[in-house]
């Protein structure tokens, strides 16, 4: 009885790093990385020449990449494959107020995994932050959608009071609004109102009642519950989006 024919490895190895950069990427493109990038492939993940570094740059998609000569501080990857084009994104903005810092990075972070497209973060009256550092939400955001294989990066805008926020709300846009004295259920709400959708979720201490009056007037505010408890800021944000994604996203069979 012959040996079975060893099954063929998988390519690129599952164990290949995976990073975004600045594109356009191509067939053919060399890539120079250096800092922190060249740091953590040439120190931590040990890259020789040779080696398969999986590379997303946000608009052509994700590809293979084979690396060329490797210095201290810098290593260069060509581009050799196309593995994916760029994911198609659920319409979906998160609309979180800022929290402190650690409390709001985890929403950054569950948002990129979760395929959130769009983060417009807002200060109510009774938010304790004030400040989102661009660069650190970023690098956030970037790091999250490494790990979970997103070959799309969530935009994400400045901050803005929540009264200049629903200033420029569009009209043809949902906006559901998680609001802890009640509504709708969340789960009908969603399923009722396919299409653009956007989800606004409040600071450690609650909207205040002229915010809250002034966010359900808006025509396109829709007042959602998220059950019996009260939930913290993080935790709201994260389950209502993960609720939306399930019933209106692109959790489902797609066959």
């Amino acid at each position: 009885m012959t040996d079975p024919l060893p099954a063929t490895p998988a390519w690129p190895p599952k164990s290949a790093p995976r990073l975004f950069v600045t594109g356009p990427l191509g067939d053919g493109v060399s890539v120079t990385i250096e800092g922190g990038q060249a740091h953590y492939l040439v120190r931590v993940m040990r890259i020789a020449p040779g080696d398969v570094v999986v590379l997303c740059d946000d608009a052509t998609g994700e590809w293979a990449t084979q690396a060329g000569p490797v210095g201290k501080r810098d290593l260069v990857l060509t581009c050799t494959t196309r593995l994916r084009e760029r994911e198609d994104v659920p319409d979906f903005w998160l609309c979180p107020a800022l929290l402190k810092k650690d409390r709001f990075d985890l929403v950054l972070e569950k948002a990129s995994e979760l395929g959130v497209a769009r983060l417009r973060p807002m200060l109510a009256r009774r938010c304790v932050a004030d400040k989102l550092n661009p660069e650190r939400a970023r690098a956030t955001l970037i790091e999250a959608a490494e790990q979970c294989a997103r070959t799309a990066l969530p935009q994400c805008d400045a901050p803005v009071r929540i009264e200049a926020l629903l200033a420029d709300w569009p009209q043809d846009r949902t906006l559901f609004f998680a609001d802890e004295n009640g509504g709708a259920p969340a789960a009908a709400s969603f399923a009722a109102h396919p299409g653009p959708a956007g989800l606004l979720v409040g600071p450690e201490g609650g909207f205040d009642e002229a915010e809250r009056a002034a966010i359900r007037a808006h025509p396109a505010a829709v007042p959602i519950t998220l059950g019996p408890r009260i939930l913290r800021g993080e935790t709201a944000a994260i389950a209502a989006t993960s609720l939306w994604m399930g019933l209106c996203g692109d959790w489902s069979d797609p066959a």
